[in-house]
């Protein structure tokens, strides 16, 4: 026979077990919930309506993927990285897609916006119309600081009206123009003349009432109500100016006029492959393409070339059982790469600086010259190789140093006995072998070196720079520092669609060359096989 307490134990198992499987559901549902009313009722709705649908579908499927992962029970494993796989698609899927989008598209000074927002600014200018009435102001100032107009009609004829900002206009029953206004009206009390003086410099840019009731200070002592100057008319498509008649309609995201004239702000709009066009087939454009490409193509060889052939120098020198200090010597060769390059290549311009620098000064005591570092584009070119050999030797340095000591020195053995020198072993047998382990890291540093921004940046700003350019270019402008200034720096304004248009072009040259450079690397590993 149970007993009664073995029997209440038995109840509660199930009930704990119900309660053990309920409450993690309705906090799953509960935090679903939160997410898709937070995406759904006003993320979703205030995107679409500023026109940024890729981002508003972006955000749809992020929150559909959430959804799936932890509503579906064979998904379980998905949700403890459904947060990163989320933001990894925010960051760095859709940014990437963005820039692919925007390189077929007008997006630049002047079309910044979407259509949407376009039309939201255009729509907001005010005039006067010919013949509207002019109001006498009295001036109005709420405890919080909002102001509000008591406008008397000019000709004395017609109610008083109030007019607060962002508000209503409210006709004044019964008072008389012609009387005095009241020292307070509705919480709002009068500012006395002393204090206007104040505030009429920020009174010029007040609007007070709100659309199509708009009044606006015109003068010290009147004003007048203003009209909304441009409609727009969704079953044409095309912006109206009320006060002239004339009929703007979108052409290559602008709002245009017959007669060619253009309303500001402009949207984006696809243009298809018109940037890549502009790229290929202007020889304006095309020129400093060219010689930029070349030179960022020579940049990233050289720079892999002197620092890989100095770093592995190096490690073969001090890989050299017998060398004295051989540790402290290693240690001291890393410091380089330890410094940040914002730090050392600022350092290195001073020591080039023609008349301050140690370097160009010591040259010209020595030699009556000193090579024009900042000036020339050929010596300017060299400073900058010169400046990049002393970052990346140290890695070089490294990477060959660990490399070096997997290599079997039995190798060497059978080399010496067949009667090989030094030279022939480095060639046939340290070479080979070394190149089967850094292959892939030479090539993470041509890819690097491709994009290295801060050194081109940091020692001339890609100067000195090309004359008779229609885009800013410089001689040692690399082709991520030319894009950087098409988008972001120049004077003549951002061109963001052609800057994406070189962006991908630069990730479709990357793609190749690595390609390239990774089957060279296998030819290599299976050379090797040989050896």
């Amino acid at each position: 026979m149970s007993s009664p307490i073995a029997s209440g134990r038995g109840a509660a198992a199930p009930l704990r077990s119900i309660t053990d499987q309920i409450l993690p559901l309705l906090l799953r549902l509960g935090a679903l919930g939160f997410i898709d009313a937070f995406a759904l009722f006003y993320m979703l709705p205030q995107l679409f309506r500023d026109g940024v649908w890729y981002l508003g579908v972006t955000i749809a499927l992020i929150t559909l993927l959430i959804n799936v992962v932890f509503l579906r029970e064979d998904l379980y494993p998905l949700r403890w990285i459904s947060p990163g796989l989320a933001l990894m698609i925010l960051t760095v899927i859709y940014p990437i897609a963005f820039t692919v989008y925007t390189a077929f598209t007008n997006y630049g000074d002047g079309h910044l916006l979407t259509k949407q927002q376009a039309i939201q600014i255009i729509t907001r200018e005010q005039y006067l119309p010919e013949g509207a009435p002019t109001y006498r102001w009295t001036l109005y100032q709420a405890p919080d600081g909002r102001l509000a107009l008591w406008l008397v009609p000019a000709d004395g004829e017609g109610q008083p009206l109030f007019v607060p900002e962002e508000g209503e206009p409210i006709a004044v029953e019964g008072a008389n123009g012609g009387a005095e206004p009241p020292e307070s009206f509705q919480g709002y009390r009068r500012v006395e003349r002393r204090e206007l003086i104040a505030l009429l410099g920020q009174l010029q840019e007040k609007r007070f009432g709100q659309p199509p009731d708009v009044f606006k200070i015109s003068s010290p002592s009147t004003a007048a109500q203003f009209q909304q100057r441009y409609v727009y008319d969704p079953t044409q498509d095309a912006i109206i100016d009320q006060a002239t008649g004339k009929i703007y309609r979108p052409v290559q995201g602008a709002f245009t006029a017959e007669d060619g004239e253009e309303l500001t702000p402009g949207f984006q709009v696809v243009v298809g492959a018109r940037n890549f066009r502009r790229l290929f087939t202007s020889p304006a454009l095309r020129g400093p393409f060219i010689k930029v490409f070349i030179w960022t193509i020579l940049f990233a060889t050289f720079s892999v070339l002197t620092t890989f052939a100095l770093g592995l120098f190096l490690a073969v020198v001090f890989n050299a059982p017998d060398m004295p200090l051989r540790k402290l010597t290693r240690s001291t060769l890393l410091i380089p790469y330890a410094i940040p390059a914002f730090i050392s290549v600022p350092i290195w311009v001073g020591l080039l600086n023609p008349h301050l620098g140690i370097i160009s000064l010591t040259m010209q005591d020595l030699f009556g010259w000193a090579p024009p570092w900042f000036s020339d584009p050929f010596w300017a070119k060299v400073g900058i190789i010169l400046v990049n050999l002393w970052l990346g030797f140290p890695y070089m340095f490294l990477i060959s140093t660990g490399a070096l000591q997997a290599i079997p020195t039995d190798i060497y053995e059978a080399a010496d006995i067949d009667g090989a020198n030094a030279w022939q072993k480095f060639w046939y047998l340290t070479l080979p072998l070394l190149l089967i382990s850094v292959g892939p890291l030479l090539v993470a540093s041509f890819a690097f070196n491709f994009n290295n921004f801060v050194i081109i940046d940091l020692f001339n700003e890609g100067g000195p720079p090309m004359s008779g350019t229609p885009t800013p270019a410089g001689h040692t402008d690399i082709l991520v520092t030319y894009t950087f200034r098409l988008a972001f720096a120049s004077k003549r304004g951002a061109d963001l669609g052609y800057a994406a248009a070189i962006t991908v072009t630069i990730f479709l040259i990357l793609v190749v060359i690595t390609f390239i450079q990774f089957r060279f690397t296998n030819m290599l590993e299976e050379a090797s096989e040989n050896v």
